[in-house]
């Protein structure tokens, strides 16, 4: 007698399964091209079942948004309150590692959680900040101990934003002494020794293309990608909609457009701020001052570009993809000639944590353009890559 196949049991953490899996999906595919039929088939279960847990993808999206920032604020709890900073610090970068995976929803939160959604997210992220930002204060005090706490917070949730493979413990190795190091700076002092770089000149909207790819970008700034039409980008440019199509296949294609464009100046303004520069530590100053400046003048773009270019189709974004990898290839170079003991992947992992000290850092200073900032955010950067 052959015994009935057993029924198959649902699992008691079904729930946590689904919102692993949509986090995931999210931070890897974007808040709309991500489905819920793709989040239950990582789960798998079909989607009707999924629906049983959640009644729509912005319900799913709202908890998924929360979850790194509930799992940092319950490991900082059980941190003592008199710990030092390089325990705080390891406490949220072992949260963050583990979790890189699911770690990128963050990037949307603003664009697409409701009003109440997104101030309740925006406490629990402050809560981290300032229970960070005391012990930098208590161990570091000198200005600016918020602004320093945000920046290594970037330094670490920079883990979050690229797939480089490298050994667990050792990235939260690096990436705890990076924030450290972050923390630890005085950017209030860094304005004396600030690099002037050039920058290339804005261009001019002299065509109708160059117009609309001016137009837009302000617009999925405010907006959010998703929720502007066409039709606002063809009024903002005195054009019916249908207009636009003689320019651009799709909206899509528009901020492609706009994003090799600002590759485009970036990579003409670290030729011309790197020419004639051989040491590494020199080149690494000059990279910095002409990252931070361009962050800062072109702010708007970056984080249009940080939210909206992982869910864009394969074709238009690879070549984005490729733009940035050469980009930090010259990083990367340069940082390994100046620490030799690193090795590629290390390189790769602290020139990503100094971006992420900029972005933070830049969203802190509410991206104000003075040469003030941009020397204090240049420092911190400095700091992150330990040169």
């Amino acid at each position: 007698m052959t015994a009935e196949p057993a029924a198959a049991v649902r699992p008691r953490n079904r729930r946590q399964l689904i919102v692993e899996a949509g986090a995931t999906v999210f931070s890897e595919r974007g808040y709309h091209a991500a489905s819920m039929e793709e989040i239950a088939a990582g789960v798998g279960i079909t989607a009707a079942a999924l629906y049983r847990h959640f009644p729509n993808k912005y319900a799913l999206f709202a908890e998924c948004a929360n979850v790194m920032v509930d799992r940092l604020v319950a490991a900082l709890g059980e941190v003592p309150a008199d710990a030092a900073l390089a325990e705080v610090l390891a406490a949220v970068t072992r949260v963050t590692v583990a979790h890189r995976g699911a770690g990128g929803v963050y990037r949307w939160e603003a664009r697409y959680l409701n009003r109440e959604d997104r101030r309740v997210l925006k406490g629990k992220f402050a809560h981290v900040v300032e229970r960070v930002a005391e012990v930098v204060r208590r161990e570091y005090p000198w200005p600016d101990e918020h602004l320093r706490a945000v920046a290594a917070l970037g330094a670490i949730g920079s883990i979050t934003m690229h797939h480089n493979s490298i050994a667990r413990r050792r990235v939260e190795d690096l990436l705890r002494a990076s924030a450290l190091r972050v923390a630890a700076a005085d950017p209030s002092a860094a304005l004396a020794d600030a690099r002037v770089v050039e920058l290339p000149a804005r261009p001019q909207p002299r065509t109708r293309r160059s117009e609309i790819l001016a137009a837009a970008i302000p617009l999925f700034e405010r907006d959010g990608f998703t929720a502007v039409t066409n039709g606002m980008i063809a009024d903002a440019v005195g054009l019916a909609p249908s207009g636009l199509y003689r320019y651009f296949p799709g909206k899509a294609d528009i901020l492609a457009a706009a994003c090799l464009q600002a590759a485009g100046l970036l990579a003409q303004a670290v030729e011309h701020n790197l020419r004639g520069v051989t040491d590494p530590h020199d080149a690494l100053t000059a990279l910095t001052a002409t990252y931070v400046a361009y962050s800062f003048e072109h702010n708007a773009l970056t984080s249009v570009a940080d939210a909206e270019i992982v869910g864009l189709p394969a074709g238009l974004r690879r070549p984005l993809v490729v733009a940035q990898r050469e980009h930090i290839a010259v990083w990367e170079q340069y940082l390994r000639q100046a620490r030799p003991g690193l090795d590629a992947r290390q390189a790769r992992v602290l020139v990503h944590a100094g971006f992420g000290v900029v972005v933070e850092a830049g969203r802190r200073l509410r991206w104000r353009n003075s040469p003030e900032h941009r020397a204090a955010v240049a420092a911190l950067l400095v700091n992150a890559l330990d040169l």
